[in-house]
């Protein structure tokens, strides 16, 4: 007899359950059953095989009860059995089972007038649950009611179960485990997070563009072309798209006191990362910024994001300050929570204070205004930072380390985001560095290297800034006075830890002479707020003061010019504008790969005045599905960032619903920046907004186009720099 080792046992029309999942709505709660037992099963036949139930739509079809009948689940049944493994096996038989591991089990049974298996499972030591009700497994037949039972194995403990069971709930033996599934389609390694080899000057090898899975999900957000994830083919050339600098900037320069006289009396006026965050709830946005040279953390209000409030706190009468005295900032993040539960936590900070290896401080607040106090958590290097990663729901905590690249990054996650603050010396990962790709300055010719990495939800994507150092050294800046040269560089993460960089110019850059951007540019923990049609990306710049040089004036480097008279400004991007894909003198075609979705309506963001887009439907082997062919769209003319694809004759995509198919798009005279299947005809991607914006109520775009009305109303008048 072949033995076959599982968690649970069989039984005809009794199932063998452990719990573990949502109890059942409208028929009580369960019982506090968690861990599931193993069992192996001594089967005499060879037709014993494995099923799961599961009310998923693509999967109902198959839940077949018995390997010699053809008897199917109703979609029906409790969700206390979703997700549970089930031994298919003949109706006739009896099987023997034995308890390899302790644990809870459940079986299912008849219990109706003509069939009662209550006491012979009784006997077994098995009891009624009676807080589910009976019901019917499968057909229509009164005989095929039953109801649940439960018990506890013991290791060792042997049973026979009667004919007509189905033992369910069980782990099998399996390949090793793999590792989370994401949104999109990624498996994510077993290894997680993965090890990266700091020694290697290659670029950071991006294993979802390597091997891409077979079927990309692309429910959540805008699909963007900032790598070829989703494109099979195409004849279109791509173009890589830069913010450009507000000419009205800067929009905050040192002004109050607190920014101007601090601790270090270095002019500040600069979130360093920090935060900048769209509230729904007071229709503002809320700004915490750095206040003098590593001393004071203060918010700041604007309605229209140019003008900028600084309202006095409780905290300190008369400044705009959030923290005590006591708390001296270098590096720190504050992150909105719109999933907290506990509104004493709906605003988070990371906070690292000055000097070279440090403990991480974490705070919490209900308006983030008030904060707690905090204890000390985490070692970490200066410049140190933190985001929320929410496709995977992780807290993620972006830690400065030295490695021989000089300045680097190591890796640490976390479901919860105190919990994730007491990480232990060696328990972040080699993560992220400058490379041979990242081109020294030729004015300075030092080797670059990675002085910080900010990141954000952005539609599908996970959004960051890679803040390049191309020098001088700080002892050279500090005999100057002169600021840093640094610049940003855009990075994108279908994972959340694999950066691709496809294009190493510089986004935003220092400027290099005597303005008050002239160098140490740095982002924004929240990178960018959504403005209608554009991406707002305010930065941080220095201007420095010649007047204060380490060696005439005997300063210390933190206390010299290098660091002195920081301001914020802003630059403007096009929508989802990184990256487009363009169509000139040749008609441009573009298949993606396989995808599914379980939206209705396509939309698309495209600049083509002069010319068109037209999109198709084929099936995976390459056949139109009619009626969305080239042959019966509407085209698309003209520039917007939110464009519905119409088909004469229906619109609704929703028939296509679960199904793995391909879009085929045709693009005349154009660019072409993004693609979404909406669930309404709002255009609502579902995606993320990174900071938000006017007309958002979360950092989800659940709005679509009640957004882009939403900024209008503003009446903002931008005129960038040129």
């Amino acid at each position: 007899m072949k033995k076959v080792k599982a968690i649970i046992g069989i039984s005809c029309l009794i199932i063998l359950l452990v719990f573990g999942r949502r109890a059942d709505a409208g028929v009580g709660s369960r019982p506090s059953l968690t861990k599931k037992a193993k069992i192996e099963i001594d089967k005499s036949d060879s037709t014993v095989q494995i099923g799961m139930f599961s009310k998923d739509n693509m999967l109902i079809m198959d839940i077949n009860l018995f390997t010699n009948r053809d008897y199917s689940a109703i979609k029906k049944f409790p969700s206390i059995l979703d997700g549970m493994l089930f031994y298919e096996v003949a109706i006739g038989n009896r099987y023997n089972y034995r308890c390899l591991e302790e644990g809870n089990v459940l079986a299912i049974a008849p219990v109706n007038a003509i069939v009662n298996r209550t006491p012979q499972l009784e006997s077994l030591g098995f009891q009624k649950i009676d807080t589910v009700a009976p019901f019917l497994l499968f057909g229509n037949n009164p005989v095929d009611t039953v109801g649940i039972f439960s018990k506890k194995l013991k290791k060792g403990e042997k049973f026979e179960m009667p004919s007509w069971t189905i033992v369910a709930g069980f782990e099998v033996s399996r390949k090793p485990k793999t590792g989370e599934l994401l949104y999109n389609g990624i498996r994510l390694p077993q290894e997680w997070p993965p090890n990266i080899d700091w020694g290697s000057d290659d670029p950071m090898p991006v294993p979802y563009l390597k091997n891409r899975p077979k079927l990309v999900y692309i429910d959540i957000g805008r699909q963007l072309f900032v790598d070829d994830f989703l494109v099979e083919s195409t004849n279109m050339l791509r173009e890589y798209h830069y913010p450009q600098k507000y000419e009205g900037n800067p929009l905050l320069r040192p002004e109050t006191n607190l920014e101007l006289k601090g601790v270090s009396n270095l002019a500040v006026a600069g979130p360093k990362s920090g935060g900048l965050w769209w509230n729904p709830e007071k229709r503002i946005f809320e700004l915490w910024y750095e206040a003098d040279w590593c001393s004071s953390i203060a918010y700041a209000t604007s309605k229209d994001g140019l003008k900028w409030e600084r309202p006095n706190l409780p905290l300190q009468e008369g400044t705009n300050k959030v923290l005590p005295s006591k708390y001296k900032v270098d590096s720190w993040t504050v992150v909105r929570d719109y999933r907290s539960t506990e509104p004493s936590q709906n605003f988070k900070m990371f906070v690292r204070r000055p000097g070279a290896l440090d403990r991480a401080r974490a705070f919490m607040s209900e308006d983030g205004i008030s904060w707690g106090n905090s204890e000390k958590y985490g070692l970490c290097g200066d410049r140190s930072t933190m985001f929320f990663n929410p496709f995977r729901n992780k807290w993620v905590y972006s830690l400065r380390w030295f490695s021989s690249a000089g300045r680097t990054r190591t890796y640490w996650e976390s479901d919860d985001f105190i919990e994730g603050m007491q990480w232990l010396p060696d328990e972040p990962v080699p993560w992220a560095r400058a490379d041979k790709l990242d081109m020294p300055d030729p004015r300075i010719g030092d080797r670059p290297q990675l002085y910080n990495l900010d990141a954000v939800a952005y539609e599908s994507i996970m959004l960051g800034f890679y803040q390049i150092l191309h020098g001088p050294s700080n002892d050279i800046c500090g005999k100057l006075g002169t600021p840093k040269n640094t610049g940003l560089n855009f990075a994108y993460s279908r994972d959340g830890f694999h950066w691709d960089r496809p294009d190493r110019k510089m986004a935003i850059n220092s400027e290099q002479k005597a303005v008050w951007d002239r160098g140490y540019v740095q982002s924004l923990g929240n990178i960018c707020t959504v403005r209608g049609d554009k991406l707002w990306f305010y930065y941080i710049g220095f201007a420095g003061s010649e007047k204060l040089k380490t060696e005439k004036s005997g300063l210390k480097e933190v206390n010299s010019g290098m660091y002195a008279n920081a301001a914020t400004g802003v630059a403007f991007l096009r929508r989802d504008g990184f990256v487009s894909l363009n169509a000139d003198k040749q008609t441009g075609l573009l298949t993606t790969r396989p995808l599914t979705f379980s939206g209705k309506y396509l939309f698309v963001n495209i600049d083509a005045p002069k010319g068109g887009l037209l999109a198709e439907v084929i099936d995976m082997y390459g056949k139109v599905i009619e009626p969305f062919s080239f042959k019966n769209c509407i085209p698309a003319k003209g520039d917007s960032t939110l464009t519905q694809i119409r088909w004469k004759g229906c619109d609704d995509l929703s028939v296509l619903n679960n199904r793995a198919m391909r879009f085929r798009f045709k693009l005349d005279n154009g660019k072409f920046y993004s693609f979404w299947v909406s669930r309404d005809k709002s255009g609502r991607s579902d995606g993320y907004v990174a900071g938000g914006g006017p007309g958002f109520t979360s950092d989800v775009d659940n709005v679509g186009r009640a957004s882009i009305v939403a900024e209008r109303k503003l009446g903002v008048k931008l005129n960038p720099r040129r």
